[in-house]
């Protein structure tokens, strides 16, 4: 199975999970902020997939998420454009978690009627989104060295790892889940068509519910098969 990321992206051990969601929970910041880390963690979707994303692009009833190819540009907002990296629709699966947390976002920055209002808004702008630096600053107020420890991106890695190491989920599920390149372009164009959408909704599931497993205490991913 390809690595997680080719870039080095510092991310936690495992077992360090647990201690990760303590501090989460007891982050003081702003709520928002603290939203966002909770939902990345579950969904683990890059930076600029996460913080222009639109309402729009949320389906509360079939509990999915698609990321266009391409969004639409938001005034004196640089690289608002930016959708999936893989320059094709990402679909992302939604998780009780997520749901629960997406509702709560949706109290603090939905505005009735305006679907293509941004999910993540800036601290003094709603119609600017959250600054690129937002999750990693409060990493570092948690006591994190996010060019050491873990930044924002290394979600994509803990999660990666504890689905691979489970040995629960297919390797296209992951790879699909993870939006990696595929080198292939035929077997791209496959799996992209197959999505494998039912096995990465329940593959979503068991990750959120494994982290919270995790708040108890270290549970590895092949002993967590709930």
């Amino acid at each position: 199975m390809q690595k997680p990321e080719t870039e080095h992206r510092p991310a936690l051990e495992l077992e360090e999970i647990p201690l990760l969601l303590e501090r989460i929970d007891a982050y003081k910041g702003r709520g928002l902020t603290t939203l966002a880390i909770k939902l990345n963690l579950l969904i683990f979707i890059r930076s600029s997939e996460l913080r222009y994303a639109r309402w729009s692009e949320i389906d509360f009833n079939s509990k999915l998420w698609v990321i266009p190819e391409k969004r639409e540009a938001i005034e004196r907002v640089k690289y608002s454009t930016r959708g999936a990296k893989m320059k094709r629709q990402h679909f992302v699966p939604l998780c009780r978690q997520a749901i629960k947390i997406l509702k709560e976002i949706r109290q603090l920055t939905y505005e009735e009627g305006n679907d293509a209002g941004l999910v993540f808004t800036g601290c003094y702008d709603s119609f600017k989104p959250m600054s690129e630096n937002t999750i990693n600053k409060a990493l570092r107020k948690m006591g994190y060295d996010t060019t050491q420890d873990i930044c924002g991106h290394g979600f994509r890695t803990l999660a990666c790892s504890a689905l691979i190491e489970s040995g629960l989920w297919t390797e296209d599920a992951v790879e699909l889940q993870m939006s990696h390149k595929e080198s292939n372009s035929v077997r791209a164009a496959y799996t992209h068509k197959a999505k494998h959408l039912e096995q990465r909704r329940l593959m979503l599931q068991w990750w959120a519910d494994f982290l919270d497993a995790n708040r108890d205490g270290m549970v590895r991913p092949f002993e967590f098969t709930q």
